[in-house]
């Protein structure tokens, strides 16, 4: 597996090289974690109020991705600040240790703020057309997701070095945009929405937990006290492997509540094969590079899988 970005590939001042830039220093392989939240809060949005906006849909996901995108640049710009990335020998690329595009010389870390925020912007415009459509409850949703995006690696707080940033991940990348796509579609936010959102955003943290493994070393070293940094391997494969646990037993109280099909808790159980196979990699850290490549691969599989078919859940509640 390659360390690093071929600089070569970005080289060029045309239109297409400044794209091509511009998309993959944004991590794109990432996107399902912000895409696949949308989808899921919209199909439960359609189920609870029989009802769907395409429109409504198409502008959430712009300006969730958007978002995501955004914290991902600004996350490699922090990481530089730091130190973290730099002297990240350990890294899984594309996976961990940022997007390599500033320490390899593609874009410069002014170039990347400025992407991030030119992100930032199109996220907002697209809010505003949403808030055009539902009112003022755009504006608390779009203002915690940034705040939590920009916040976990940049400014004063920087919550991934107080060992919160998992937590925040979880709650911009799961409850927010579920039950912000959920409520744009016309549901009402409730307790029951929001147990429907907790699967997604705890398979969301198993992704970012999972991904700070290999980082470890660099980011203890640079004070970004992460939970792997604070837990050590061991400890950290079993919260993996709880969380899991965690995002099975609520698929499971859904269906005995009667809010999800019979069959629902199938895949999320499932899962959790796929997941302890994923905490036994935790374990053996870097020591077994590709089986911690793999593990981290597995995660991001069990977040696709997991979500698809939460979704697909609540549309078979909506037409049968």
């Amino acid at each position: 597996r390659p360390l690093n970005p071929v600089p070569e590939e970005f080289a060029g001042d045309s239109f297409k090289q400044n794209i091509k830039r511009a998309f993959h220093a944004t991590r794109p392989k990432f996107f399902p974690a912000s895409v696949l939240p949308v989808v899921v809060g919209s199909a439960w949005g359609a189920y609870a109020a029989g009802q769907f906006s395409i429109y409504v849909f198409v502008l959430a996901l712009i300006a969730t991705v958007c978002v995501h995108a955004a914290s991902n640049v600004l996350n490699d710009v922090g990481d530089e600040s730091i130190g973290t990335d730099p002297m990240n020998e350990q890294r899984i690329y594309p996976y961990t240790g940022g997007s390599r595009f500033i320490q390899t010389g593609i874009l410069s870390p002014r170039r990347m703020a400025r992407l991030g925020i030119t992100l930032l912007v199109l996220a907002t415009l697209a809010g505003l057309a949403l808030y055009v459509e539902r009112g003022p409850m755009v504006i608390t949703f779009g203002l915690n997701g940034i705040a939590l995006g920009v916040l976990y690696s940049l400014g004063p707080v920087k919550l991934s070095t107080l060992g919160v940033g998992e937590t925040a991940v979880a709650i911009a990348f799961g409850v927010l945009p579920v039950t912000g796509a959920a409520w744009l579609q016309g549901a009402a936010i409730d307790s029951t929405l929001i147990l429907f959102s907790i699967p997604v955003s705890v398979w969301v943290a198993a992704i970012l937990l999972i991904n700070e493994v290999p980082d470890i070393e660099a980011d203890g070293a640079c004070g970004k006290n992460t939970l792997p940094v604070r837990l050590g391997l061991n400890a950290t494969a079993n919260l993996y492997f709880i969380i899991h646990v965690v995002a099975a037993a609520i698929v499971v109280l859904l269906t005995v509540q009667g809010h999800l099909p019979l069959l629902a808790p199938l895949v999320p159980l499932g899962l959790l094969a796929l997941g302890w196979k994923a905490a036994s990699g935790i374990r053996g850290g870097m020591e077994h590079r590709e089986t911690m490549a793999q593990s981290i691969e597995a995660t991001l599989g069990i977040h696709t899988i997991g979500c698809i078919w939460l979704a697909g859940c609540a549309l078979f509640a909506l037409w049968f």
